[in-house]
């Protein structure tokens, strides 16, 4: 077995922490709290000594994430830089949920592995690809799960099988005591024709080419309604390069909102409910976010 692990030199343990500084698409207010574990150890403790009512949000990126301007009550766990080993054992790797998805994919083809070349194309962690069955290039992350490591309430961790969760696309159903995903392990494929870099890189550049690539966005708004895509329906409304405050939809893909520095979460939470009722109106759709939407607005007129 071989691993290539780094973690935080210590705990980061913020108050009233600009969530901003940790969502892609650079806008959020504060969280009352925000945690960067040192070790697994840490986590657990910290975890452990919260109280039983204390609201808790995981992220990796913040990749596929919208805090509104308003915060968070409670606290929020960042695991990227932290919780991020990788090892492989033959066709089995086991990566935890800090890694990122395309350091997940480069680890696997490395190793002469096919099947893991779509997570190339997710721009978030390993586990936010868990939470919410990330797929990108007909591949989904549950497709190739094996087992689950999660944490509890408690603070304890448990490995469970892939049989005690019910997931379908973008979405995932998690125990009730389970406040996020640790690590998971991945059953690939022997790259057998020798292919799994070429078309890992063609995917890659397929991106560069199609999505806005280096913008601050969270990735694919809505969910592809079945038979369809969302950025066809959006394109067709004529809806692309459309803009409110500070967010836009992308004239590169129309299923990608991009957002500039003077923009607010709420410019974008407007541009996604101005989408979905053009669509609507326009073709009978209901476009359903991707995006997850937490916190609290601001009041009208109450700058933070």
């Amino acid at each position: 077995m071989t691993a290539a692990v780094t973690s935080a030199a210590q705990n980061v343990e913020l108050r009233n922490e600009p969530m901003a500084r940790h969502t892609s698409w650079r806008v959020g207010g504060p969280a009352d709290r925000y945690f960067e574990p040192a070790s697994r150890a840490a986590l657990s403790a910290f975890v452990r000594s919260l109280p039983a009512q204390e609201p808790i949000l995981w992220i990796g990126l913040g990749s596929n994430l919208l805090v509104r301007d308003g915060g968070l009550r409670g606290t929020v766990i960042g695991l990227h830089g932290a919780l991020d080993a990788l090892a492989a054992d033959g066709a089995t790797i086991t990566a935890e949920a800090g890694v990122h998805c395309a350091r997940l994919a480069k680890f696997a083809v490395g190793r002469k592995l096919a099947g893991a070349g779509f997570f190339a194309g997710i721009p978030g962690t390993v586990g936010g690809a868990l939470a919410m069955n990330a797929g990108a290039h007909g591949g989904e992350t549950w497709d190739v799960v094996s087992e689950v490591e999660i944490m509890r309430r408690d603070g304890s961790t448990a490995w469970l099988p892939k049989s005690a969760f019910r997931h379908a696309y973008r979405h995932v159903e998690m125990p009730a005591d389970m406040v996020g995903f640790v690590a998971a392990r991945f059953v690939f494929e022997a790259d057998a024709d020798g292919k799994a870099e070429a078309d890992m890189k063609a995917w890659l550049a397929r991106r560069k080419a199609t999505q806005p690539v280096g913008r601050p966005t969270a990735g694919s708004t809505f969910r592809n309604p079945p038979g369809d895509h969302a950025a066809r329906l959006i394109e067709s409304c004529g809806l692309k390069g459309h803009r409110l405050g500070g967010a836009e939809v992308s004239t590169l893909h129309a299923n990608f909102i991009v957002t500039d520095e003077t923009a607010r979460a709420a410019d974008v939470e407007q541009l996604i409910a101005h989408i979905q009722d053009t669509v609507f109106a326009k073709t009978g759709v209901r476009l359903e976010p991707e995006v997850r939407v937490v916190g609290d607005a601001l009041e009208k007129g109450v700058m933070p």
